[in-house]
């Protein structure tokens, strides 16, 4: 088949700005052709969406119910809006994704209120949630009504099943509910070597929103229902929230050449283990301060700002505290082995200048 599409980037060309930068993996792009050609039924009906259901099934039990969305934004708004009242608010880290990262969209187009907490690492707890749960009955503030939280965290740290499960109890005996937004699910999976539900519905997880874009596909996420008591009218709010697709199964297949057998534990695996050899690396060189336990694919690091405005010029990566010295590196399912040991040692030049 003839195409004028030109290739206008170097394929060789890897940094360690964010696993968003990778590509779609060759078996995701495979699955995107096995289910081209022909016609589906629209909006979902398709076999693939509902081949889904059981995939899902398999990783978080029979009871769980998959809404495929297009990104993650578009997830963590839609499975928010769908947990909270016109009046409610959520209890996050103030690292959270959703505060920081969506643009004001969970408040702006979901019209929630957001209340945050301070944390050390990222990570929630029973007595941080409480700095912000109170006042259910005080009609001048937002009523607490969900605790959201990401797994792993934005800080690169992962929960334990103990600690999300004490989450999910404190919250459960206030009335509320739990949304774990799981951008990087699959590296926390593989980082604790343990099945994805031990730490989502098994320890009481309401909803979650299924992060696929970062672990290797090309487009799309899901929203995972995991209590079905918990949520209002999902699919009307997905569609009102522009997030349902009209060829849905392009969605639906890549999910399932994710999940329906290893591929994203591999994926994850990988990258997890690119993190801890950078990591590694980096404890090597003088004047570079590793800030936050590499438990996932991420490493945080404070050097000098010129070091890394040079180092920016060879590899592509962002400041995450700017006027800190603060950085974030992160490794993807197709960093490789030379990639790691090239940013070393342009690191290592760069600090010996």
């Amino acid at each position: 088949m003839r195409t004028d599409a030109r290739q206008h980037h170097d394929p060789a060309v890897r940094g360690f700005a964010s696993d968003n930068y990778a590509g779609a993996h060759p078996e995701v792009l495979a699955a995107l052709a096995l289910a081209n050609g022909g016609h589906q039924i629209a909006y979902g009906e398709d076999d693939y969406t509902d081949h889904l259901q059981r995939v899902m099934h398999s990783h978080f039990g029979a009871g769980a119910e998959a809404f495929p969305v297009f990104n993650g934004t578009g997830a963590n708004v839609t499975a928010l809006q769908a947990l909270t009242d016109r009046w409610g608010a959520v209890v996050c880290a103030e690292t959270a994704h959703i505060n920081v990262d969506e643009g004001g969209a969970p408040e702006r187009m979901a019209g929630l209120k957001l209340l945050t907490v301070a944390t050390p690492d990222g990570k929630l707890t029973p007595e941080l949630i409480d700095r912000q749960a109170w006042g259910w009955e005080d009609e001048h503030r937002a009523m607490p009504q969900v605790v959201s939280i990401t797994q792993n965290t934005e800080l690169g740290t992962v929960y334990t099943p103990d600690e999300i499960r004490a989450i999910c109890e404190h919250a459960h005996e206030r009335g509320m509910k739990v949304h774990l937004d799981g951008a990087r699910i699959s590296n926390a999976a593989a980082s604790l070597n343990v099945p994805m539900r031990t730490f989502t519905n098994a320890v009481g997880v309401d909803v979650l929103s299924f992060g696929g874009t970062k672990n290797g596909m090309l487009f799309g996420e899901a929203i995972v229902v995991l209590n079905p008591d918990a949520v209002q009218q999902m699919k009307h709010i997905r569609k009102m929230s522009m997030q349902l697709a009209s060829k849905m199964r392009f969605v639906s297949v890549q999910l399932e050449a994710l999940l329906a057998k290893d591929l994203w534990l591999r994926n994850a695996r990988h990258a997890n283990a690119m993190a801890q050899r950078l990591a590694e690396g980096v404890r090597q060189v003088h004047g570079v301060e590793i800030l936050h336990e590499v438990q996932a694919n991420a490493v945080f690091a404070r050097l000098p700002h010129d070091v890394s405005e040079r180092l920016q010029k060879r590899y592509r990566f962002y400041f995450w505290d700017e006027s800190a010295g603060d950085v974030r590196w992160m490794c993807s399912f197709d960093t490789t082995e030379d990639d790691v040991d090239g940013f070393l040692a342009a690191l290592k030049e760069e600090m010996a200048r």
